[in-house]
């Protein structure tokens, strides 16, 4: 891994010094939102990092490397470039075999991250068992790689487009917990409340990181997910977001979409079916999940030699 992962100064210098780090995904610069919108709200996530205490480690594919610390430029021609690769674990040795560009999603950055030696990634949400899997068999690879390395990752619980009650099973069989930030029940993104119940609940981010450390101290050597809800005020209603995501899955099932086709179409539908509200609730967790992930680095900097 070494000959291809590139770590920027800042963020060497961090991790050698022990600081703290928060890894940042790229899948939302080039496939979740518009471009500019998704470059933007990259600068922004890094800015709420960097505000929050910690240093801010973007990960993306360029010119046949892995790198980790994306400079503004690098983003920019990572936002700007033509085709860009959607990078998980199963193509990323092709992708950066070929030279070309590629954004990284959850699971290809939390195997980026453990690699780097960061501890600590925030995201929007986690993949997770599709509604569809008992025919397709489509389970995300964010469920394997949580359960294969010990970083812990701030989302705001699973696209609830997904089979949550499954996704959260699945968890549990991977050994992967879930500890709800101020929260008895697993966010279901745009929505505070999935019904499903975490494993703990942590109301504060030093109970927090207790449970973080003492996850990897046992030696489990799986992920941990930290389960954020999306704040208040930009929680979708229920009412208008399960009538927009009942139409949007029914058209999904019309077109007879299957796999990696069926979350970007969900997403750009309940984006049109919502009136662009699910986009303002997407940018509202992301930078919540930000400042949480940076107190959190922080406050396991603190006791550094008892991370994995």
């Amino acid at each position: 891994m070494t000959e291809h992962l590139v770590l920027s100064e800042e963020v060497k210098r961090a991790l050698r010094r022990r600081k703290p780090v928060v890894a940042l995904e790229t899948t939302l610069v080039t496939h979740g939102l518009p471009h500019p919108q998704g470059l933007q709200a990259a600068l922004e996530l890094e800015g709420i990092v960097r505000s929050g205490g910690a240093v801010p480690a973007t990960v993306g594919v360029l010119e046949g490397r892995v790198r980790v610390g994306l400079g503004h430029d690098e983003l920019q021609r990572l936002a700007t470039a033509p085709v860009v690769a959607k990078v998980n674990l199963g193509n990323l040795g092709a992708v950066v075999a070929g030279g070309a560009p590629g954004s990284t999603t959850v699971a290809a950055t939390v195997f980026v991250a453990a690699h780097a030696g960061i501890r600590v990634f925030a995201t929007g949400g986690i993949g997770g068992v599709h509604r569809d899997a008992a025919e397709s068999g489509d389970v995300s690879a964010d469920l394997t790689a949580l359960a294969r390395f010990p970083v812990a990752v701030v989302c705001a619980g699973a696209k609830a487009i997904l089979d949550l009650p499954r996704t959260v099973e699945m968890l549990e069989t991977l050994g992967v917990p879930v500890l709800g930030y101020g929260t008895d029940e697993f966010p279901a993104f745009y929505r505070r409340s999935s019904g499903q119940r975490v494993d703990r609940r942590c109301d504060s981010v030093a109970e927090l990181a207790a449970a973080v450390r003492a996850h990897w101290s046992l030696g489990a050597g799986t992920g941990v997910v930290v389960a954020n809800p999306i704040p208040v005020p930009e929680e979708l209603p229920r009412e208008a977001y399960e009538k927009a995501l009942e139409g949007a899955l029914a058209e999904a099932a019309e077109r007879g979409l299957r796999g990696r086709e069926v979350t970007p179409f969900l997403l750009d539908r309940l984006r049109e079916l919502t009136g662009g509200s699910s986009v303002i609730a997407n940018l509202a967790l992301l930078r919540d999940n930000a400042r949480v992930a940076a107190a959190l680095a922080r406050e396991l900097a603190r006791d550094p030699a008892r991370e994995p």
